[in-house]
This record gives C-alpha cells, structure tokens and sequence, in this order.
C-alpha cells in the first residue's frame, strides 16, 4: 500500500508530569507504527502559552511530528487521539508534493532566500 507524508501536531494537557507526556507521546507514536507507518521525525516543543483557553487551560505540552503511512492510518490514528482525554487538540496535514519538497530542502538547509533581513527605509511617517 502506498505511503503519503503527514505532519500531525497535538496539543497535550500541561497538567501532565513529564514522564506522562512521554508516555503520551510513544502512545501516539505506536498507534502511526501499529498502523504500518513510519515515524520520521518527532518534534517537542513543550509547553506554550495558548492563544485561548481550551478546557479552561491556558497553556497546553505541543508536539510535531512527521510521518509516512498509508491513509488508511489516519482514521484510526485521529479516533484515537479523540477519545484520549490528555489529548486536548490534534491537527493532521497531509502533504503534497509542493510541501514534500519544501520539508526536504529545509531539512538539508537549501531553502531558498525569498526576503532578505535587511531593513527597508520606511518615510512614510515623514511629510
């Protein structure tokens, strides 16, 4: 069965101590294995401030991750990270060829320079 490329990132419960937020995140990881993916990189980006509240929680333990399965997986995968209570919010991505490409150059480091850093002289203030 064909495999596509996915970004999923969830939102866990910043209650958890960090040995739950392990356990949270291998629990995740096994349900894309179990489903015959393969995980390709994960990214935790602990724990930020929410833009709203969210189960009257303000923060919340963010992960990214990156993995390839079959779309069958993600069904599954999604039902799951529903009924888990710790599990405050998900997004699934499935990526296209565009954003496939774009994933391996910034992996690499070959992006492309599209703007510069460099200041721009901005008069519109000046009369």
């Amino acid at each position: 069965m064909k495999k596509e490329f996915y970004e999923l990132t969830y939102i866990l419960n910043p209650v958890l101590d960090d040995e739950k937020f392990k356990e949270l995140v291998d629990y995740v990881n096994k349900l894309i294995e179990d489903n015959d993916g393969d995980i390709v990189e994960v990214d935790e980006w602990g724990s930020r401030q929410l833009a709203y509240p969210i189960e009257k929680k303000n923060s919340g333990y963010y992960v990214n991750l990156y993995f390839e399965a079959p779309k069958t997986a993600i069904e599954p995968l999604e039902r799951n990270m529903r009924i888990n209570d710790n599990i405050m919010r998900y997004l699934t991505l499935k990526y296209d060829a565009k954003m496939k490409r774009h994933y391996d150059l910034k992996k690499k480091g070959d992006l492309p320079v599209i703007f510069d850093d460099v200041e721009e002289n901005d008069n519109s203030d000046e009369d």
